[in-house]
This record gives structure tokens, C-alpha cells and sequence, in this order.
């Protein structure tokens, strides 16, 4: 039976991740399959290049920095989070992305993107941590409104979020039969439909069928975590969620709330690597 790591997105929530997948690498536990969606993605590839404390310490170095993530950027290049500083200058230069150990690693790594043109999720698998591979990690995490499309191997792409924000049913269908998934939000969240739907409806109408998926993200969000819900009780699904309520913006630049939430992420896995053990090994 293969075991999987499923990463749910969230931009900056996704320091809960970080926090989660650091323990996971200290402590060696390792899983045959990752997949990620938006933050999920480009956080959790570290998991797979085994870079313990990468995700934080880049975070929290540059989060103020406006080429990481500005208006001015949004304004100057269409993208909130600079294409080039993000995912050019920190992993090639500044905070190198070790692309050898990523490929080394006999783990899979997915990405979840959504097609505009069919408001679809796609699943790539990232296998070389290269330059094509960080442009897909890019496309998860492109969030509609804030970001361009992002076109790779002849697909126009967005946030992985639009359409399947956490994959747990499309990776137990891949054979990821015992999955641990790793969500950033409390227990007992709900997602309402995004009260900016006029804007996407006017923004996007080039792309009608991602408008119909945005309006419906609410409702495959709901519906993901009832099944995961259902397959708890069953033993086939391990959650780690945050222990505490929080608030956290999406686009949150205060290094110290950043570290705060890792931190928590941290005592949660901490708290729970018997458990962890136990479920993957049982």
C-alpha cells in the first residue's frame, strides 16, 4: 500500500505547512507520494528536496521585501508575487532549491494547477525540480485576480485551488491508498462562496469555465473535507490541522506571525509523531 502527503494551499497559512513538514524531515518520515496545491506546492517541494527550515527562513527574510510581494509588483509586472525574485533569483541564487536531492528522491511529487480555458484541475508530475517544473509549482500557486497566467507545456494556468483545492480523493485514485493530509485550517471551518465573485465574473470572462468553477469552489472545498471526514473514520486518512484559531492574511508580511504559525505547525506534528508512526506503519 503506497502512503501519501496531501498539502493543502492557502498562501501564508501555508507556514503551518512548513512547520509540519520540517518535523516530518527531522524525525524521518517518509511517504511514497506528495501532492500539492498552491502553497502546498511550492512550500512542500522542500519536503521532497529534504531542506529542513528553507520554507521559513526565506519567508520570513524577505517577506517585506516589495520584489517578493508588493502592489508595486502587482502593478509594475500583473504578478502580486514578482515572477522573477520568487522563483528565479531565491531558488537559483539567494536560497538555492536543491534540485539534485529533489531528483534524487524516489518519492512523487504532484502539483495541482486548474486549465482556464476548462476551469479543470491538472495533475503534474514534478520529477526533475527544473526550471519547467518550478514554472508548474508557479501555476499552483497563481492566484486569479493577483497573478497572470501562467502558460507551460501548452496549458494556461491558474491556482490549483480553483478546482481542486484538496486532492485527496484524485490522489487515493492514483493509488495513495493511507494519506496523511496537512490542512490550514482549524477544525470545524467552512468555506463560503467568495464574496468577489462579480469581479471574477467581469475580471475573467474570457475564461467562463473557471468563473463556473470559482463559483462552485465552496462547495468542492465542503465536500473534500467530508470526505476526508468519512474516510478518518475508516483509517485510511491521518489529519493534521492547526490545534489553535489564528488569523493569518493570505498575503500576511510580518516575519514574527509568520514564525508564529510555523511554530504552531511544529508543536502540533510534534505532538502527534507517535500517532504519525502508527498510522503509516500499521
Amino acid at each position: 500500500m503506497k502512503t501519501g502527503l496531501v498539502l493543502e494551499g492557502g498562501a501564508m497559512r501555508g507556514m503551518y505547512t512548513a512547520g509540519v513538514i520540517d518535523v516530518m524531515l527531522e524525525n524521518n518520515i517518509r511517504v511514497n507520494g506528495i501532492i500539492g496545491v498552491s502553497a502546498g506546492a511550492v512550500f512542500g517541494c522542500n519536503y521532497k528536496s529534504g531542506q529542513i527550515g528553507r520554507v521559513i527562513r526565506y519567508n520570513t527574510k524577505f517577506c517585506k521585501d516589495p520584489r517578493y510581494m508588493s502592489l508595486r509588483s502587482l502593478i509594475k509586472t500583473g504578478d502580486l508575487f514578482g515572477e522573477q525574485f520568487c522563483y528565479h533569483d531565491i531558488p537559483e541564487i539567494l536560497d538555492p532549491f536543491d534540485t539534485e536531492e529533489f531528483r534524487n528522491n524516489p518519492a512523487e511529487f504532484y502539483v495541482v494547477c486548474t486549465d482556464v480555458r476548462t476551469g479543470k484541475p491538472v495533475y503534474h508530475l514534478c520529477e526533475k525540480g527544473d526550471g519547467e517544473d518550478v514554472q508548474w509549482m508557479r501555476a499552483s500557486a497563481s492566484m486569479p485576480l493577483v497573478s497572470r497566467i501562467v502558460s507551460v507545456s501548452g496549458k494556461d494556468m491558474l491556482d490549483g485551488g480553483i478546482s481542486d483545492p484538496i486532492p485527496i480523493l484524485k490522489f487515493r485514485e492514483m493509488g495513495y491508498e493511507k494519506c496523511i493530509v496537512v490542512l490550514t485550517r482549524p477544525q470545524g471551518y467552512r468555506k463560503k462562496q467568495s464574496p468577489l465573485i462579480p469581479v471574477f465574473r467581469i475580471a475573467m470572462k474570457k475564461y467562463p469555465e473557471t468563473v463556473k468553477a470559482l463559483e462552485k469552489r465552496h462547495e468542492v472545498y465542503n465536500t473534500a473535507l467530508e470526505s476526508i471526514e468519512t474516510l478518518q473514520q475508516q483509517g485510511d486518512v491521518f489529519v493534521l490541522r492547526p490545534s489553535e484559531a489564528f488569523k493569518m492574511r493570505r498575503t500576511e508580511n510580518n516575519p514574527e506571525r509568520l514564525r508564529a504559525l510555523y511554530k504552531l505547525g511544529r508543536k502540533d506534528a510534534m505532538s502527534r509523531l507517535y500517532e504519525i508512526r502508527s498510522f503509516l506503519h500499521t
